[in-house]
């Protein structure tokens, strides 16, 4: 295996640094994957507490004969110079689309690489995106989707909140119970809202209620529902940000009539998949604290699935 550093998006006004990771035979091209990362600032790793599960995969792939690219997002590499652009309305286009198109066009690009044999790995919000990315312009070969979910991104997150809250008791519960209310309550009435009402409600971390509408208006199923290509949905059984019986549940109704779609369920994984310690949403900093590393089996899996969807 081989490592060499990479700019995605070089000249432009967000450049990010990242790793294109190369078997060690090249000789002839070989298939490649783009990885896509999940919400919130992630770097090219997608490092969270002590876990780097695209380093894993990169590594764990390169030894099975597969090239990736991971890189930082945008949102970790240039935050605070997306946060002064007064012109900028944050959407995951400018988020995470535009780099990851950027990123596959670079694979392409590389004599080393198969341009017919490029895949995109999405983990979490990544997953959710993945059919888009493909839609506007990323053209893959195959999706693999790792602990996405087809539903609304602010659904999910009302949802992690309200089970955040079966978890606490006493004075803290109530404290929490009436923040989480106040947050919940900013998605009311999202869709009827002009999108210049939505940009002009202010969340988290520098995005603005529209950031949740423009999502929301191109919903994963009906992507998913014109998607013409093989695709595979993995999923942590033991997940407590997606779930095994709602979301991977879903992909599964929602994929019925595919030809060529797969599914894992690993019933022991968490959500960055690797074995669950606690399985608690109110421990995942406790969970994702302690040093452990995506195995051969999740490995394994994805690379048989490539080499059997590029050799067909």
């Amino acid at each position: 295996m081989t490592e060499e550093k990479i700019v995605v998006g070089e000249g432009s006004r967000y450049p990010l640094k990242g790793l294109l990771t190369l078997p060690a035979d090249v000789s002839n091209p070989v298939p490649a994957v783009v990885f896509v990362h999940g919400s919130g600032s992630s770097n090219r790793d997608e490092k969270v507490g002590k876990l780097t599960p695209f380093r894993d995969l990169a590594h764990g792939l390169a030894a099975h004969g597969i090239a990736s690219v991971r890189y930082d997002k945008r949102s970790f590499a240039h935050g605070f110079r997306m946060l002064r652009d007064k012109s900028l309305t944050i959407t995951v286009q400018e988020e995470t689309i535009e780099d990851a198109i950027l990123a596959t066009e670079m694979l392409r690009g590389d004599s080393r690489i198969d341009p017919e044999k490029i895949f995109i790995i999405g983990h979490s919000m990544g997953g959710m995106l993945a059919p888009r990315i493909d839609a506007e312009g990323g053209n893959y070969r195959g999706l693999i989707l790792m602990a996405g979910t087809p539903r609304r991104l602010e659904d999910v997150l009302i949802e992690q909140n309200n089970q955040v809250l079966t978890e606490m008791k006493g004075w803290m519960r109530r404290f929490v119970e009436k923040q989480i209310g106040k947050l919940n309550d900013t998605f009311a009435g999202l869709y009827e809202m002009s999108d210049e009402e939505a940009k002009t409600k202010k969340m988290g971390g520098g995005v603005t209620l529209y950031y949740f509408k423009e999502m929301g208006e191109h919903p994963v199923e009906s992507y998913l529902a014109r998607l013409d290509k093989p695709i595979l949905v993995m999923q942590g059984g033991k997940d407590f940000q997606v779930k095994a019986d709602v979301d991977f549940r879903m992909y599964k109704e929602i994929l019925a009539d595919h030809p060529d779609a797969s599914f894992r369920l690993y019933a022991d994984l968490n959500h960055a998949f690797v074995p669950s310690v606690y399985g608690s949403i109110a421990k995942a900093k406790q969970e994702y604290g302690i040093e452990q590393h995506i195995g051969e089996s999740v490995i394994a899996d994805i690379a048989e699935w490539i080499r059997h969807v590029s050799l067909s």
